[in-house]
Formats: structure tokens, C-alpha cells, sequence
């Protein structure tokens, strides 16, 4: 009760905030600049960073909420409910999107978390083509269903699991990087001898299975794109093929972002500029994670997260992690040469800890991480809007 009592709204003023103040600043520029090239951006990403620059602004548009007992009233500005890059409402949808996972989708069981990571062809192949993107997940899932019901000792007709898929675009940069967040059940549901439901869990994955697997997945996976026409191989490489469209600026947009590589202005090619303030790490300390992790072809398969049956509040915390927005404005920062500065989540194991990007390159990495469709459908969650 007195947390409840203690709970308060809070206008978000988004004005004050330094990624707001770059992109009012420096969008129109960026846009017009790849008007000028004759590649225009797309409408859809033109009306994300519109919409945007409108979200919790209150001269866009608000609500007057008026509490009946004391009359206290507040403005509450419309949001924008993109899933571009919004932080504000990332970070809505991000509590609401783990909160309907813990309380309405996943069971009571452990549950571990399974990423796949692809080559940086197939990283460009599923941002240009959503759909393949889908159909390689199917197989991803079937790929790892199998390996768990082979593991429990049972055969697909006879047991079944299940998974959440969050798809993630983005790398601690803002570099394209999608990848996959697998949260399956750590085990399967059978029939015992008697006839009953019952959930069998199933031991860890050692480090030779997760390089059985990631081998499975490169091979099936590459199989998929030959059949389809996007793939081709020679004596001695494969390689994508694929038609793009050049007045589309997006492909080159999506290349840059992830090979982090300047895609804008007198430097573009470059690799972007990096600040390294932390040791390199050492083979040592990288080989106590190397049992939960294979790598094999640019495929990286990593599976040592688990949170146990009675484990709801880290397994929370594992649903936030993997729906968080793209961008964290706590971690960004301008230079005294008004560049923006970067600061990555965990550093690379070159001692990288910041990326630096000019206002140009930096808005150039927004139009890559608009995702299409929507995964959720959540309420918002209901604040006192007074203290009486």
C-alpha cells in the first residue's frame, strides 16, 4: 500500500533530452541530403522520425485528467507508440511486453534463453527481406525443439515444448544487428505412464551439442537460402544474390550500420571512430564463457541464461532485457566537437568502450532499427494522477 501511495506521474519532457535536441536539429538536414543524392527516405521512416519529434510534446496534443475528490489536473502529451526508436515508449512497451510474458504466456517451469547471432550477409539478407528472416526462425525453432525432445527421449509426435521469439535489430552501438532471443522451456511436456500432462526438464546443453547445433543450424539454413535463389556458392565461397533497388537508400543504410562503417558525409566508407579507455581482455577470461557459447561459420549460438521455475523476478528481468528499445539516452553524450558519443553497454574485448559519431552518421543509424509490423498489444499501465 505504501508503494502504491507513493507512486506518481511524472510528465516526460523529451524537449530537454539530448537525442531529441539532435534529431530536431539535424533531421532536416539528413533528410534533405539523401533527397539531394536521389534517395529519398522511405515514408515510413520519414513519419517515425516525424512522429517523434511530436511524442509527449504538449502543444501536439494532450489529455486533461481531473481527479473528482480534490479537482488536481494534470496534461498528459500523446505519445507516438513507434517502435523505431523512441525511447520513451520502448521503455513502455518494454515493461508492458515482460510483464504479459511472466503473468500470461510463460508457465511456471525453467525457462532458458537461446540467441542466435548470423553472419553479417544474413544480418543485410533479413533486414532487406523480412520474410526470409521468418522463415529461417522456423527452422531455427524446429532445430532446437528437436535437439530438446531427442534430449527429454521422446519423439516430436509424442511431446511437445514452446518458445517466445524477440527479435533484435540493434547492437550496443546502434549497429544493424539482428539476431534472435529464444526463451524456451528447459525441458518438454509428455504423458506419463498414466496418462497425465507432465513437464520433464532437460539437462543444460554442453558445449559440444550447442557446436553439433550451430553446425545443424548453418547447414540448414544455408540449404533454405540455395533453394530459394538467394544463396549461390562456388568452389570455394557463397555468397548472396539478390537485386536491390539503388534509388532506395536504405540497403546502403543497412550495409554501413553493420559493418560500422561511416555511411554519410566526406568520410563515408570509413570505419566509424572508436575510444578505447579499458584493457584489451585476454583469452583467459573470454574461456569462462566459451562452454556456453559455439561458434561456427559467423554463426554464434548461445544458450547459458536460465531462470529455475521459482525464479519469476529474474526471469522478468531476462523478457526486459531482450524487448528493451534500441536507444538509451543515459549512455549517450556530446563531445566537446559536438560529436555524439556513445558509450557501449559492455566494452569489446579490443578495450573498445565508445563509439563517436558525427549528428549526420549518427541519425543515419535510426532508419535501420524501424522493424515492420507489431508484436504486442498491451494497456497501459494506470498511474494516480494525484495524492489525495
Amino acid at each position: 500500500m505504501a508503494q502504491l501511495l507513493a507512486a506518481h506521474y511524472e510528465r516526460h519532457q523529451p524537449e530537454r533530452t539530448l537525442l531529441y535536441q539532435v534529431v530536431q536539429k539535424h533531421y532536416p538536414i539528413f533528410r534533405t541530403q539523401l533527397e539531394d543524392e536521389g534517395r529519398p527516405l522511405p515514408g515510413y521512416v520519414q513519419r517515425e522520425f516525424d512522429d517523434f519529434l511530436r511524442c509527449g510534446i504538449l502543444e501536439h496534443g494532450f489529455l486533461r485528467v481531473r481527479c473528482d475528490h480534490c479537482h488536481f489536473e494534470r496534461l498528459i502529451a500523446f505519445s507516438c507508440k513507434r517502435r523505431g526508436f523512441c525511447p520513451s515508449c520502448g521503455v513502455r512497451r518494454m515493461v508492458e511486453a515482460s510483464a504479459l510474458l511472466v503473468d500470461a504466456v510463460l508457465p511456471e517451469q525453467p525457462i532458458r534463453q537461446w540467441v542466435l547471432s548470423v553472419p553479417y550477409p544474413l544480418r543485410f539478407l533479413f533486414a532487406s527481406q523480412p520474410k526470409v528472416m521468418g522463415k529461417v526462425l522456423g527452422i531455427v525453432y524446429r532445430t532446437i525443439a528437436r535437439h530438446l525432445l531427442k534430449t527429454a527421449g521422446y519423439r516430436t509426435t509424442k511431446a511437445q515444448t514452446g518458445a517466445v521469439t524477440l527479435i533484435q535489430r540493434f547492437g550496443s552501438a546502434l549497429n544493424l544487428n539482428i539476431h534472435f532471443h529464444m526463451l524456451f522451456l528447459d525441458g518438454v511436456y509428455a504423458e506419463d505412464r498414466h496418462g497425465v500432462s507432465r513437464f520433464f526438464r532437460v539437462k543444460a546443453p554442453s558445449h559440444a551439442e550447442l557446436i553439433a547445433l550451430a553446425h545443424q543450424l548453418s547447414h540448414r539454413v544455408g540449404r533454405y537460402l540455395e533453394r530459394q535463389g538467394l544463396l549461390s556458392r562456388d568452389l570455394e565461397n557463397a555468397y548472396l544474390a539478390f537485386d536491390l533497388d539503388e534509388s532506395n537508400p536504405m540497403p546502403h543504410l543497412q550495409s554501413s550500420s553493420i559493418q560500422y562503417r561511416i555511411a554519410m558525409g566526406s568520410q563515408q566508407g570509413r570505419k566509424a571512430f572508436q575510444l578505447q579507455t579499458v584493457a584489451a581482455a585476454h583469452a583467459e577470461n573470454a574461456s569462462s564463457v566459451s562452454s556456453f557459447v559455439a561458434k561456427v561459420s559467423g554463426f554464434s549460438l548461445h544458450a547459458g541464461v536460465c531462470a529455475q521455475a521459482d525464479e519469476r523476478k529474474k526471469l522478468e528481468q531476462l523478457c526486459r532485457y531482450i524487448t528493451r528499445p534500441a536507444i538509451s539516452e543515459k549512455r549517450l553524450s556530446l563531445t566537446g566537437q559536438g560529436h555524439v558519443r556513445i558509450q557501449l553497454k559492455t566494452p569489446y574485448r579490443d578495450g573498445t568502450t565508445h563509439v563517436v559519431l558525427e549528428p549526420l552518421e549518427f541519425m543515419a543509424h535510426f532508419p535501420v532499427h524501424h522493424p515492420s509490423g507489431d508484436l504486442w498489444s498491451c494497456k497501459s499501465a494506470i498511474l494516480p494522477i494525484c495524492h489525495c
